[in-house]
């Protein structure tokens, strides 16, 4: 029993990283209908930002807010110097552009900040929790809390502020919102860095964890996208769902078959999902997209 609870917290704090990678993947989708492959690399910029400025003997509440504020900068441009200029382009046409732009972005940051790997002090130290019998670092109840935390931080955004209403009306009808005068420029380019901040907290908090090395925004960005399509693109509740059943089906592969096909859970997954539900578990009812 102590090694289920002990695989079970491992996938939830695991699930609770792909579940902040698969909510900026339906954020982006949801007012812009754009599949943004380069995700994953603002969890990497969070955490490889964060390390060279702590690197540089910056105190550390300086280097997580830098990091985030350079991160979501990077979104930014990339909506700007990127998207935008691609106009009405065809959805493939978009995935690629991301793609381009995620294989820049990890070039860039190979040059100037190096290929080795990189972590980050734990916020609250290493000595390990136990919790109905299993042990927990408090640094993965870092992560499911500043996950919980976040989640709810856009439940209240899309539900209580006029951009986030905004940025609603935009996703279901990008040319009815601006003939009433929402900015859909605007609007779309905060959606861009919504998600690189969501993506760079996620890659600062779970860097003491995974660690931080450039190209790993490759794979949690796909196991991301993986969480969102089992959810239901397009369903920030199945973003979340899905990247905790994501966390949870890698741990208990890991724990009681084999760490070796960990990484393949996600891919099968897909596959499975693709053939026998291609909707995902919450998408039936965001399918129809005007």
């Amino acid at each position: 029993m102590s090694d289920l609870m002990q695989f079970v917290f491992s996938g939830l704090t695991i699930g609770a990283i792909y579940a902040l990678a698969a909510l900026g993947f339906t954020l982006i989708y949801n007012a812009s209908g754009v599949i943004n492959f380069a995700q994953g690399d603002f969890l990497m910029l969070g955490g490889m930002i964060a390390a060279a400025l702590l690197g540089a003997n910056m105190p550390y509440g300086v280097a997580i807010v830098l990091s985030v504020a350079c991160t979501v900068l990077v979104g930014v441009i990339l909506y700007r110097w990127a998207i935008r200029p691609a106009g009405e382009a065809s959805a493939v046409s978009l995935i690629i552009v991301t793609i381009g732009a995620s294989i820049f972005i990890q070039g860039v940051v190979q040059v100037v900040l190096g290929k080795n790997q990189h972590t980050l002090p734990a916020f609250s130290g290493d000595e390990a929790l136990q919790v109905l019998g299993a042990y927990v670092l408090p640094q993965s109840l870092w992560m499911c809390g500043v996950a919980a935390l976040l989640v709810v931080a856009c439940v209240v955004f899309f539900r209580r502020t006029l951009s986030g209403k905004a940025m609603l009306a935009v996703a279901a009808n990008r040319l009815a919102a601006r003939a009433v005068g929402i900015p859909t420029t605007r609007i779309l380019q905060l959606s861009f860095g919504l998600s690189a901040l969501l993506g760079a907290v996620a890659g600062v908090v779970a860097a003491p964890i995974t660690t931080t090395v450039y190209d790993i925004g490759l794979m949690l960005g796909m196991k991301g996208f993986v969480a969102a399509t089992l959810g239901g693109l397009g369903s920030p509740l199945g973003a979340v769902v899905g990247g905790l059943i994501v966390g949870l089906l890698e741990a208990l592969i890991a724990g009681y078959v084999s760490s070796a096909y960990k990484d393949a859970v996600p891919f099968v997954l897909i596959i499975v999902v693709l053939l026998a539900m291609p909707h995902g578990l919450f998408g039936a009812r965001v399918t129809e997209r005007v």
